[in-house]
């Protein structure tokens, strides 16, 4: 395989493509900094936090990242079974 073509594409995966920044915005739009600290409790989400402090610290910190790409796929599936239930109930 040539190594200048790009990597195949990845269609079950739902991180494929996104970057951290995205994910920890949508995070951050659909709990809020307060649950998200809850959720996840990390000095970059419960003193003064801000999408760049976050991603400084996850860029550095594995475990930390692996954590928040874990609740942004939880939130997935959660909007995706509540979305399949109100099509259920129409």
């Amino acid at each position: 395989m040539n190594e200048l073509q790009p990597q195949a594409e990845q269609p079950r995966n739902p991180l494929h493509g996104l970057t951290l920044e995205a994910i920890v915005r949508a995070l951050e739009a659909h709990y809020g900094w307060a649950e998200l600290a809850e959720r996840i409790p990390v000095r970059c989400f419960t003193h003064d936090p801000s999408v760049g402090s976050s991603l400084k610290f996850l860029r550095k910190t594995p475990w930390a990242r692996e954590k928040v790409e874990g609740l942004y796929l939880y939130m997935l599936r959660s909007e995706q079974r509540a979305q399949r239930a109100q099509d259920a109930g129409l």
